[in-house]
């Protein structure tokens, strides 16, 4: 959360002339409703059941650029359709630059609590070895700008 995945994303996809999806907003596009009513009404199993189809159709798509909610990397089957179907990049911040983009975002039902820092900290004790299980590039997203980070991916992207 927070480490830029949708506006990277976006760019990297207008750059390299490709279709960007953002599999929390299909998610909410398909259902008519918000994550956070998703959450309320389904809890974050029912969220992660419809978030796993969601994952699984859009990472078979070929030419697109695809951003996945942070929790995508908790499922085994999500894991492995991203590992097998794309080249996955793991956008990775510090956890004080995480803290700082996601503190005022009502959006993020994991972080309505009191104490959204410990939070994040602990959602990245967890996921943080799961993105780097099946990344193909680390990128650090702390202060640089959009435009320099997607450079540094399309010229990666050259050289394989």
């Amino acid at each position: 959360m927070g480490a830029g995945k949708t506006t990277i994303g976006r760019q990297l996809a207008r750059d390299m002339d490709k279709v960007f999806y953002d599999s929390d907003r299909e998610l909410e596009e398909r259902t008519g409703v918000d994550i956070p009513l998703i959450f309320d009404i389904e809890g974050e199993a029912g969220f992660r059941r419809r978030e796993k189809a969601v994952v699984a159709e859009l990472a078979a798509l070929t030419d697109v650029v695809l951003a996945t909610g942070g929790g995508a990397i908790l499922d085994p089957d999500n894991r492995a359709a991203l590992r097998t179907h794309g080249f996955v990049i793991y956008l990775h911040a510090p956890l004080q630059r995480l803290y700082e983009r996601t503190r005022r975002d009502r959006n993020r039902p994991l972080l309505q609590t009191e104490n959204p820092r410990k939070a994040i900290e602990e959602l990245m004790a967890h996921r943080d070895p799961l993105y780097r299980s099946i990344a193909d590039l680390i990128v650090e997203t702390d202060s640089r700008t959009v435009r320099a980070i997607v450079r540094q991916i399309r010229n990666k992207l050259k050289e394989l």
